[in-house]
């Protein structure tokens, strides 16, 4: 009888990210990516709308209408708010009036403390699931990557999300060695507003800076270095402007970010045991997030570490794909990889 109810039932995985919410179901793949941010009336508190249709207002509503990420760095900052996007997510993929909610596999930073677990799993049963397991995002970064995560060797994962970057070496199904940070992509985007403020007296939006950082971003010198027109308001006359900044000078302004980043990925390196180090040594790092993207970090990884750096294939939807992996088999990974 179970198993026959059981059929009804679909599992859902969830890289529950500060920039970007995505939803992988069970036999269907990954069939949701949306941004994690939601915009609502400040006075009544009512939500206006959610994923790409609130993204589009970021930096363009009426005074009574704020586009908020309910996450920051990783973890809820908002839980009512989140819980209601758990919810209208949930919703888009599962189908109304079904006689069993979903089980829910949600990828969090491996740094999060015991409070904030017990958030997620509060946003998500709120939210209407049966139960909701959590694996941290490393795991299920190299899990969805196809790396090896059970075989007695070493792996090193770095995640490098919007809020969070997660380094983690991997060796017989658990993390040996961990570091989460909260510095990733956000901290880039806003790096590269201060530049624009400290140094061209221009004030710009996330969404204008997060679009530098894609088209001219970079962390290691380009043969050929890029120039763009960036649109923003003067802070001395107040009138709109524009002006012309370049990839070297993007390359400089995330420069402590990039750092930072590099900085945790050596002290990793330094406290993974001989064995497992020498592993990684001839297998590289494997990098996952759409922080992966950024041209030339891989090579200036490389350089800084002396190990080679891998992108992993999909580094955007790596986490998704491991929960989608894990719930294949869920009841075996219960108490092993996952925590409620």
């Amino acid at each position: 009888m179970v198993k026959f109810f059981s059929r009804f039932r679909q599992d859902i995985g969830i890289d529950l990210g500060t920039a970007n919410f995505v939803v992988y179901v069970k036999d269907r793949g990954i069939v949701l990516r949306e941004p994690t941010v939601v915009a609502i009336d400040k006075v009544s508190r009512q939500i206006m709308a959610i994923g790409n249709e609130a993204k589009l207002m970021v930096g363009r509503t009426p005074g009574n209408i704020i586009a908020i990420r309910p996450l920051r760095d990783g973890v809820i900052v908002d839980f009512d708010i989140s819980e209601h996007m758990i919810r209208s997510f949930i919703k888009k993929v599962y189908p109304k009036n079904r006689f069993f909610r979903p089980r829910l596999i949600i990828g969090v930073p491996s740094g999060i403390t015991n409070v904030e677990r017990r958030a997620v799993i509060e946003a998500g049963l709120q939210a209407g699931s049966q139960e909701v397991y959590l694996i941290e995002e490393p795991m299920a970064a190299a899990i969805g990557a196809g790396l090896p995560v059970s075989d007695p060797t070493g792996h090193m994962i770095v995640d490098i999300g919007g809020g969070t970057t997660e380094v983690a070496v991997i060796s017989l199904g658990g993390c040996v060695v961990s570091k989460s940070i909260r510095v990733a992509g956000d901290e880039m985007d806003e790096a590269i507003i201060s530049h624009c403020r400290v140094n061209y007296n221009l004030l710009i939006g996330e969404r204008t800076a997060e679009a530098i950082k894609i088209q001219i971003g970079s962390a290691y010198p380009k043969m050929h270095e890029k120039e763009i027109e960036v649109k923003g308001r003067d802070l001395v006359s107040g009138l709109p402007k524009i002006f012309t900044i370049s990839s070297s000078e993007i390359r400089h302004a995330i420069l402590e970010p990039v750092n930072t980043i590099v900085q945790t990925i050596k002290l990793t390196l330094e406290q993974t045991p001989p064995e497992l180090s020498s592993d990684i040594l001839q297998k590289g790092i494997y990098l996952a997030g759409g922080g992966a993207l950024l041209v030339g970090l891989d090579k200036f990884i490389e350089e800084e570490t002396g190990v080679k750096a891998i992108v992993v294939d999909d580094p955007l939807s790596s986490v998704a794909y491991g929960t989608g992996k894990v719930m294949q088999d869920l009841d075996s990974h219960i108490n092993r990889i996952l925590f409620q």
